[in-house]
C-alpha cells in the first residue's frame, strides 16, 4: 500500500541530530535550570517570498511521522557527550519521546503571512528540539507545493496535464522524493521519478531521451524500434534533429509498424510554433488522437501564455523550474515561542525587534468564504470562536498522530483551496493583497505586552 507520509532517509536516531547546535545548547541549559514547563511554539512566515501571493502548506504528514519516531540512540548520545552534554541531560534525551500536541493546517491549505501553519504545545525542551526538523521539512515542501500550484493554475487548472520532470535537477535524493510528493498534493498528474511513483502510488510518466535516438543509425530506425518495444506507449521525442521532420518520421514509423502513435514530445525551440505545426501534420495524417507533450525549461508564465493563446499542447513536463522553484527558492518560515505556562497560568510572549515582531499567545486562523470564494482571514487567539472555518486542526495528541490522510485527500483539498482563491489571485499580473486581520482579543493581547 503506497504511503504518502514516508519516514525519509535518516533513521529515527539520526533524525534526532537533524538539529542546530544552539537548540541542544538551549535545551541543556533549560534542563540544568529545571525549566521544562509547557510551552507553545508556532511556525509561520513573516512575509511572502518574492513573486508569491499565497502559499500552499505541505509536508505535515512526513513531519509528523519523523517526530513520532524521533529517538536519541547510543551513537547520538555518545556524540553529544563529546560536546560537553552532562550525564543528567543525556539521560533525559535517552528517554525522549515526543509527548506533546501539534495543531496544524492540513496539507493543501492556502496560507498567508503571520498565520501559523503549525502550533506545537509541549514541554519547553521537547518543543525546542523540533525546530530544525519541522522547518526543514515544511518550508521546503511548502515552497514546492506553491510553485506546483502556480503551474497547475497556469495550465487552466488541469493538474492532470502537468508532469513532474524534476528529479535530475533536484537538490538531492530526499528533495527529489518530496518534490514528487508536494507536486502531487498540488495537483500534478504524474512524475518521471520511479521511486516516488512506487512509494506514493503516483502515475509514472516517461517517453525516451535524445540518447535513444542518437544510438541508432537513423531517426527512422530509432522510432520504429521504440514503437515495437513500447506498443502501448508509442510516444516519440521528435526534436533530436529537425522537429517537424521528426513529426513526419514519427507518422511514417507508425504506418510502417502499424502501431498507433500515442503522441510526440517537443523539448526545444519555439514550442508554441512547433506545436501548431506538429498538430497540423498529425491531424492531416489522421492522427487526431495523438497527444503533444512539451518540455524544456517550462514554468507557469510560459505555460499560461501558451494556454491563453490556444497552443495545442496536451501535456506539460516541468523540471528545473519546479524542483528548484528557481524564481523564488525559499520559504522563510520561522518557529517562535509564543506562550509558556508559569505558575499555573499561560503567559504570552512576543518579540519586539524591528522587522521581526511576533504576536503573543497560541493562535487560530479563521477563514471566511462567500459563495465559495475566500474573502477574509482572521488570526485570533486559540480560545476564540470567530465566524469562519478554523484552519488549524489537531494533528498529534500526547505524541500520537491523530491526523493522517491519503494523497487523494490532500489533492482534493488543494484543488478546493485553489478554486476558492479570488480570481485576481489566480492569474498573472498585479494583484491585490488578500485581507488578513487580527481579532480584537489578539490585538489587545499584543498591546498589553507593549511597554508604556
Amino acid at each position: 500500500m503506497p504511503d504518502a507520509n514516508d519516514p525519509g532517509l535518516l533513521t529515527p536516531a539520526e533524525i534526532s541530530l537533524l538539529i542546530d547546535r544552539y537548540e541542544i545548547t538551549m535545551a541543556a541549559s533549560y534542563h540544568r535550570l529545571g525549566r521544562n514547563e509547557p510551552a507553545v511554539f508556532e511556525h509561520f512566515v513573516r512575509k511572502l517570498p518574492p513573486h508569491r501571493d499565497w502559499l500552499v502548506v505541505c509536508g505535515l504528514g512526513p513531519t509528523l511521522r519523523l517526530i513520532s519516531e524521533m529517538r536519541f540512540g547510543p551513537a547520538e548520545l555518545g556524540y553529544l557527550g563529546t560536546l560537553g552534554c552532562n550525564d543528567d541531560f543525556l539521560g533525559y534525551l535517552e528517554g525522549f519521546r515526543f509527548s506533546g500536541d501539534i495543531d496544524a493546517m492540513p496539507e493543501g491549505t492556502i496560507a498567508f503571512p503571520d498565520e501559523p501553519f503549525v502550533r506545537v504545545t509541549a514541554p519547553l525542551i521537547d518543543a525546542q528540539l523540533l525546530e530544525t526538523l519541522l522547518l526543514n521539512q515544511i518550508n521546503f515542501q511548502t515552497m514546492i507545493a506553491t510553485k506546483a500550484a502556480r503551474v497547475v493554475l497556469a495550465a487552466d487548472g488541469k493538474g492532470d496535464s502537468v508532469i513532474d520532470f524534476s528529479p535530475r535537477r533536484d537538490h538531492g535524493v530526499d528533495a527529489a522524493m518530496k518534490v514528487a510528493r508536494a507536486s502531487a498534493v498540488a495537483g500534478f498528474g504524474g512524475t518521471s521519478n520511479m521511486a516516488a511513483a512506487m512509494r506514493y502510488g503516483l502515475l509514472p510518466v516517461g517517453t525516451m531521451a535524445h540518447s535513444y535516438v542518437l544510438s541508432f543509425e537513423s531517426e527512422e530506425e530509432a522510432f520504429e524500434a521504440f514503437m515495437r518495444e513500447n506498443p502501448e506507449n508509442a510516444l516519440l521525442l521528435v526534436d533530436t534533429y529537425d522537429t517537424l521532420e521528426g513529426v513526419r518520421r514519427a507518422i511514417e514509423a507508425s504506418r510502417r509498424t502499424e502501431i498507433p502513435l500515442t503522441g510526440i514530445r517537443i523539448d526545444s525551440g519555439d514550442l508554441a510554433g512547433l506545436a501548431h505545426a506538429a498538430r497540423g501534420l498529425l491531424d492531416d495524417a489522421g492522427f487526431k488522437e495523438a497527444v503533444i507533450v512539451a518540455s524544456g525549461d517550462l514554468e507557469e508564465h510560459r505555460i499560461a501564455e501558451m494556454c491563453r493563446a490556444g497552443t495545442p499542447i496536451d501535456l506539460w513536463g516541468v523540471g528545473t523550474e519546479l524542483g528548484t522553484s528557481r524564481d523564488s527558492p525559499v520559504v522563510n518560515g520561522v518557529y517562535k515561542l509564543v506562550a509558556e505556562l508559569r505558575g499555573g497560568a499561560w503567559r504570552g510572549v512576543a518579540k519586539r525587534s524591528e522587522g521581526k515582531v511576533t504576536l503573543p499567545g497560541a493562535k487560530q486562523v479563521f477563514r471566511r468564504l462567500v459563495e465559495g470564494t475566500m474573502v477574509e482571514d482572521v488570526v485570533g487567539t486559540a480560545e476564540e470562536e470567530i465566524d469562519g472555518e478554523p484552519l488549524l486542526i489537531p494533528a498529534m495528541r500526547e505524541g500520537e498522530i491523530v491526523h493522517a490522510e491519503t494523497l487523494d485527500q490532500m489533492r482534493e483539498r488543494a484543488k478546493r483551496s485553489l478554486g476558492s482563491l479570488p480570481v485576481a489571485l489566480r492569474s498573472p499580473g498585479e494583484k491585490p493583497r488578500y485581507p488578513v486581520r487580527h481579532s480584537e482579543a489578539l490585538t489587545e493581547a499584543a498591546r498589553a505586552l507593549t511597554p508604556g
